[in-house]
């Protein structure tokens, strides 16, 4: 009896092999998935006494851009930076049209230009331009810097709710409807936060664009409190190909920052990042001069609360995204004395 159950598995292993190096396919259930991600790793050095040297892991993604048909597609990015996962992106589209489509999930809020910029086109290392042990900026800690204010006041950055863009000609937009708290958090309160943004192709390459962002969050006194930002930026060229220039001013509360009465403070806060990339030949594909000016005060009312933030850099462009970058990091502030970062990044997209 027992040959014979081996004999039959014999045959059945024979049926099954594939003969002729012929190789199997197997299907997605999906009607195409794209695989892909980047993985940065940094080197910091800060010139404050409470700072130590670091290599770190900035970003490790993998990404996975899934299409059902021309109306459904999605997009799922875990990073695995720091030895956590972490979602990113992840969210389903509904493109009904070029000019109206939905996305469900965890994206971008409908806000300012450098947090729309993905990480692998920025010139700048670093979003906020952090000074590694400096933390006084008020309310959101760190230095005062237009991306600090932006992403610790929860105008930018990623969140979890819904959003409708599209385009039509020259003129694009973006509205989201999102928790408010911010990337893998879940909602602290029955209210939702809201951001729009208009832009305008004034010619090939030129554009202007504002945004609004009404944030609710939990205040000391009640439960559902609501802040308010507003902006306006300006964008001239485009990624590695010549001069390319990203300004933006933005203005609101600053509801970290209350008072004793419990009222927000005002922030204002400026950015320019200007760069010009030229092509080469050889084991380079490019490389590209930056120069970045921030300006950051967390509470208009009280003087001598904020700074200025510069940045001169190089980036060496390997092939296509991939590239190595180094930033200096200069932080001057109203009170108090200049410290430096130097940073370094290698870039490695596919």
């Amino acid at each position: 009896m027992r040959r014979h159950w081996t004999l039959l598995a014999l045959a059945a292993f024979t049926l099954l092999t594939p003969r002729g190096g012929v190789a199997q396919d197997v299907a997605p259930r999906a009607s195409s998935i794209t695989f892909g991600g980047r993985l940065h790793a940094q080197y910091a050095a800060s010139s404050a006494d409470a700072a130590a040297n670091d290599f770190f892991l900035r970003r490790v993604r993998f990404l996975a851009d899934i299409e059902i048909n021309d109306l459904v597609s999605a997009r799922v990015q875990p990073d695995f930076a720091g030895g956590k996962v972490a979602l990113q992106d992840v969210y389903v589209r509904l493109a009904f049209s070029s000019d109206f489509r939905v996305t469900v999930g965890q994206f971008k809020r409908a806000f300012d230009i450098f947090e729309q910029s993905s990480s692998t086109d920025l010139s700048i290392v670093e979003r906020d331009g952090r000074i590694e042990g400096i933390a006084t900026c008020t309310g959101v800690g760190g230095i005062c810097s237009y991306s600090r204010l932006t992403q610790k006041l929860k105008y930018a950055e990623r969140d979890q709710g819904v959003r409708v863009d599209g385009a039509s000609g020259r003129v694009s937009y973006q509205l989201t409807m999102t928790n408010g708290t911010g990337i893998n958090v879940t909602d602290e309160n029955d209210t939702k936060s809201y951001a729009g943004r208009v832009s305008i192709s004034v010619t090939d390459d030129v554009r202007i664009s504002g945004q609004a962002n009404l944030h609710d969050y939990v205040s000391p006194v009640t439960q559902e409190a609501r802040a308010l930002a507003w902006g306006a930026d300006l964008e001239v060229g485009s990624w590695r190909d010549g001069a390319h220039l990203q300004a933006s001013f933005v203005s609101g509360d600053n509801w970290r920052a209350l008072n004793a009465s419990f009222d927000e403070a005002t922030f204002k806060a400026a950015q320019i990042v200007a760069s010009y990339f030229h092509p080469t030949e050889g084991r380079l594909s490019g490389i590209e001069p930056l120069f970045r000016l921030s300006v950051g005060d967390p509470d208009v009312d009280t003087a001598d609360d904020g700074g200025i933030v510069f940045t001169p850099g190089l980036m060496f462009y390997l092939e296509g995204k991939t590239k190595i970058g180094a930033n200096l990091d200069v932080w001057s502030p109203q009170t108090g004395g200049t410290e430096l970062s130097f940073k370094v990044q290698t870039y490695l997209y596919f």
